[in-house]
């Protein structure tokens, strides 16, 4: 069974810390039996989150559930701007496809818009 869930410590993750410079570095794993499958890496600042990286093991619906729930923990803490500073580009082949960012943008903003956005799907037929 998956399961996604925010870690307490940066354990494994010194090379995403150094990223995250002065900001709290944040780490979100996704697990698989207890195996971890995924992760994200985040910190919160006072008006946007920042990504500094992503692992969704080549499965785009595991990288869609990965930046839906820390957009929904960020619009809960009141930010509604993302920005994602990924090292590797082509992963903003798979965040282009999902349209959490559009051309070369490497922002998401109204995070509070774009989550209630799939409200809107629920009643179309495909």
């Amino acid at each position: 069974m998956l399961e996604i869930q925010e870690r307490f410590d940066t354990v494994g993750y010194d090379e995403l810390k150094k990223a995250a410079g002065n900001a709290e570095l944040h780490i979100t794993e996704a697990l698989d039996k207890g195996d971890v499958i995924g992760f994200i890496a985040y910190s919160y600042g006072t008006d946007r989150t920042v990504v500094y990286d992503y692992d969704d093991g080549g499965d785009m619906m595991l990288c869609d559930g990965l930046v839906r729930s820390v957009m929904l923990k960020s619009v809960l803490k009141g930010i509604n701007h993302m920005l994602f500073e990924l090292s590797d580009s082509s992963k903003f082949d798979v965040l282009k496809k999902l349209r959490f960012v559009v051309g070369d943008s490497r922002q998401c903003t109204d995070l509070g818009s774009f989550m209630n956005g799939c409200e809107h799907c629920k009643g179309k037929k495909e």
